[in-house]
């Protein structure tokens, strides 16, 4: 187990957290654990806190056209694309 990124408590290969998943799932719980596959960062393991603690962050939503408010279609109806965006005209 090694600790190449400052961004992690630790970093272990795929092979390393399967043999000691209880070791890592409790570390986790300290902090994010960087598990690598052929060498690269592959997959972060968090604990289920800090999981739901990102989740909150993420304020993102998706709706279908028929969705959209009103005020956001009208603005959408009237937009100008830039004289830039000729180029992607075939």
């Amino acid at each position: 187990m090694a600790n190449r990124n400052s961004n992690f408590i630790a970093t272990a290969s795929a092979a390393e957290v399967a043999r000691n998943f209880g070791r890592f799932k409790e570390l986790a719980q300290r902090g994010a654990i960087a598990v690598t596959s052929h060498g690269r960062e592959s997959v972060v393991l968090v604990s289920a806190d800090e999981y739901a603690r990102l989740r909150a962050l993420d304020d993102r939503l998706a709706l279908y056209a028929h969705e959209l408010p009103d005020d956001l279609v009208q603005a959408l109806e009237t937009a100008v694309a830039p004289e830039s965006s000729k180029a992607f005209e075939s």
